[in-house]
């Protein structure tokens, strides 16, 4: 993808090593058609995993991050178990990093891979995930992870949720 001009590579001289990809803004010129094909499958295609199915959690929340609809800015810690996400929710649309923010997160989102994997699923079973913080955020990075953004209900409905 570096070849095709999708993607810039830095290097780091550093032990253990490191190296960065970043897209480009022929890259980011995708991105709506890549979330269109993603809209597509979450609506037509999506299904409860097979009882040997392995889910990568975090492959799911990379891929479906450019879903995020329009709506409250900041940042979204999603806690997958020991693993941590930071979902920065823009005007134009959200990333997803594993690093964590210079600024503190104004909410987080957490549950171990199962309760995420309930969550991500066609039944969009969130509330199995802890909650705190911005319940708006939170509302806006759930329509981005859920089928149709059909997620059980707005975390804002939740006031007995507990916080991670």
């Amino acid at each position: 993808m570096v070849a095709d001009g999708l993607l810039t590579r830095q290097r780091y001289r550093e032990v253990p090593p490191r190296v960065d990809y970043e897209l480009t803004e022929r890259a980011r010129d995708l991105v709506p058609v890549i979330a269109a094909l993603s809209r597509w499958g979450h609506r037509w295609a999506w299904s409860e995993p097979r009882p040997s199915e392995a889910v990568d959690v975090g492959a799911v929340l990379r891929a479906t991050c450019g879903l995020c609809p329009a709506g409250p800015t900041g940042v979204v810690e999603l806690r997958v178990g020991d693993r941590r996400y930071w979902l920065a929710l823009g005007r134009r649309g959200a990333t997803l990093s594993e690093r964590p923010p210079v600024d503190a997160a104004d909410a987080a989102l957490s549950g171990d891979e199962a309760d995420w994997i309930a969550a991500l699923g066609p039944q969009a079973r969130t509330d199995r995930l802890a909650a705190d913080g911005d319940a708006a955020l939170l509302d806006r990075a759930l329509a981005a992870f859920t089928p149709s953004g059909a997620a059980t209900g707005p975390l804002s409905t939740w006031p007995d949720r507990p916080g991670p």
